[in-house]
């Protein structure tokens, strides 16, 4: 597997898949050709149906500024390789053609070109979590440890620098109140949240912090801001909205919160590496699910949970959410998707609480409970995969027509 540093990126809303890889896309493409006379970017499937929505437009405008470009929208076609598919083309001035390169946004803002992700190393040499765990129980190694010693020492600042953008982007989230941009009128909640959950009892105050912390970065990442995904975009409030929870009711110091960010981690990792957090290819149960098993498993590393007891806390995240749908109303990285944040973090915490409860045995393995997510992001019809042609967004579009 590849280092968690490409799981865990900062940089700017609202979609890892439509916005930070297709932007990242026009950055390479255009140091290969800096001076052409004019460039076509050629958008395939979901990046075409719902590309405006999530501004992979003004991504890629953003990149090549005020020269010649054009975008070309073919939400009907596809490439073969995953549904995210884009063609950049550069033109002489003269000459015609100079150069055509076809990749792919494969979900957490990673690149791939015929299949394989760009330009990585492969550092873990265990890919599933039973390997994982047969390790820790013959070595006596905790899970986090096992991440330090593939990725090495600097692993520890680098996760210093995502949760201090994670932390600012709680923080940004919760001072502003207004609409968010795109069109649906939909107000941010999370201040508002915040304030409404000290008037009452602990189970209030507790859902009330948890899900203003998650709406907070949600709607940062809805208006464009700069947050961390978490496996992606998307789902960038869950983990963060759990830390953050934790850390001021554990009294959590800094080490252990980045322990914890590590461990998460780990998991989003061997779910990116054996299925897919791309909610064009497997739904929104690869995003909101993925998220929800990686703050579990953090969750009950930080009450002290065993490496089985992690584990069965990331199972329960993500196996109750399987068959969840990617159909955002109007290509708006919004309904549902900034609900569906405070959900799962509620839901994350409540995983680990049953897991800790157990000895964290238990029938279904985290691994196959991957598997069967890729399964059934398969079976899925391409119309609940981030086209935004069915469910929740075609029931709102039906309803504004009449």
């Amino acid at each position: 597997m590849k280092s968690i540093r490409e799981l865990y990126r900062i940089g700017t809303g609202p979609s890892s898949s439509h916005t930070m890889a297709p932007r990242r896309a026009a950055e390479i493409f255009l140091r290969k050709q800096p001076d052409a006379a004019a460039y076509r970017v050629t958008l395939y499937g979901s990046l075409a149906a719902t590309g405006r929505g999530h501004l992979t437009d003004q991504a890629l405008a953003g990149v090549f500024g005020e020269r010649d470009l054009q975008i070309v929208w073919k939400a009907q076609e596809q490439l073969p390789l995953h549904p995210n598919g884009m063609c950049f083309e550069a033109f002489g001035a003269a000459q015609g053609l100079l150069q055509s390169w076809q990749v792919y946004s494969i979900g957490g803002g990673a690149l791939s070109e015929q299949g394989e992700e760009t330009a990585t190393a492969q550092i873990y040499p265990l890919a599933s979590m039973t390997e994982v765990l047969e390790h820790c129980d013959r070595t006596g190694a905790s899970l986090w440890e096992y991440v330090l010693a593939c990725e090495g020492p600097d692993i520890m600042p680098f996760l210093d620098d995502i949760w201090q953008a994670m932390s600012r982007s709680i923080e940004r989230g919760l001072a502003r109140e207004g609409a968010l941009p795109g069109g649906l009128g939909l107000a941010r909640r999370a201040r508002s949240l915040q304030r409404k959950a000290s008037l009452f009892g602990p189970h209030f105050l507790e859902a009330g912090k948890l899900c203003s912390y998650a709406l907070a970065v949600a709607e940062e990442n809805a208006s464009g801001g700069v947050i961390v995904s978490a496996p992606t975009c998307g789902a960038s409030g869950v983990v963060p909205a759990v830390l953050r929870y934790l850390e001021e009711t554990l009294a959590c110091d800094r080490q252990e919160i980045l322990q914890a960010l590590a461990v998460a981690g780990l998991f989003g990792n061997l779910v990116k590496h054996n299925a897919s957090i791309s909610g064009a290819e497997v739904g929104c149960q690869g995003e909101i699910g993925t998220a929800c098993a990686m703050a579990g498993a953090a969750a009950a590393k930080l009450y002290g949970g065993s490496p089985q007891q992690i584990e069965y806390a990331a199972e329960m995240g993500l196996e109750h959410n399987l068959g969840l749908t990617c159909d955002p109303v109007m290509g708006l990285v919004q309904i549902p998707c900034i609900e569906r944040n405070a959900h799962a973090a509620t839901r994350a915490l409540n995983c680990c609480r049953f897991a800790l409860l157990t000895d964290g045995r238990h029938k279904i393995p985290f691994d196959e409970i991957v598997a069967v997510m890729k399964e059934t992001g398969q079976a899925l019809p391409s119309l609940y995969r981030e086209t935004s042609s069915a469910g929740i967004a075609k029931a709102y579009q039906q309803r504004q027509e009449h």
